[in-house]
């Protein structure tokens, strides 16, 4: 169920609608694919991890990741690896989350437009997205917390979408609305206490939201 604290105001409406949408555990449930990366990448360097716990913690850059298995100066080169093996391992398992292409096409169908900002590696971002025929018009990779909030900017995003507290970090950084959904990591108590704006439960539930975030910035 959605957040029942009154909707924030939004600005008038100056500009195109723009909406940013996190990625992982957002848009798309890429946990089984990340654990099978994250076996193979174990089978290759000897090195034990454990995938169930990596998949309950998505949202954080890579490297940050692989620092709990890897030494420091061993870390770059795992990254490197990691990402090279992901095409085969992680786009098929990989499924669109509830409401995620309703929640782009929305977008579209207000006229405006939609911008995937992720920590992930920006190839295989477009490759998930690809995969799973969900079309934003611009996607940047390799971007966590408050650098999102750089691409933000750079698009004119009013609205971030996402599902971690970084997520709200980065809406914030943009002065954009920080609409979180509880199908990450973090749950609503997290989400709110971060400083997000609008909690849902997840993005069958947006499409509605954004309906009425435009009547009202028309109105505004």
């Amino acid at each position: 169920m959605a957040s029942t604290a009154p909707r924030p105001t939004p600005a008038p409406r100056t500009a195109p609608l723009t909406v940013g949408f996190d990625l992982d555990m957002t848009l798309i449930d890429s946990r089984a694919g990340i654990a099978a990366t994250y076996r193979a990448l174990s089978a290759e360097t000897g090195v034990h991890i454990d995938d169930a716990l990596v998949v309950s913690r998505i949202g954080p850059p890579l490297e940050e990741e692989l620092a709990h298995w890897f030494p420091a100066a061993e870390v770059a080169a795992a990254g490197d690896r990691y990402r090279e093996l992901y095409p085969d391992h992680a786009i098929a398992p990989t499924t669109a989350l509830a409401g995620a292409r309703d929640s782009v096409a929305e977008v579209r169908a207000l006229g405006g437009r939609a911008v995937v900002v992720t920590a992930k590696y920006e190839p295989n971002a477009k490759l998930h997205l690809a995969h799973l025929g969900i079309e934003p018009d611009a996607v940047v990779g390799w971007l966590w917390a408050e650098a999102k909030g750089v691409a933000l900017r750079e698009h004119g995003a009013q609205v971030y979408v996402g599902d971690h507290t970084g997520d709200v970090r980065g809406a914030r950084a943009a002065g954009a609305l920080s609409v979180a959904v509880t199908t990450g990591p973090c749950d609503a108590q997290e989400l709110r206490a971060a400083g997000a704006d609008v909690v849902l439960d997840d993005l069958t539930e947006f499409p509605a939201w954004l309906r009425a975030f435009e009547a009202d910035r028309a109105a505004a």
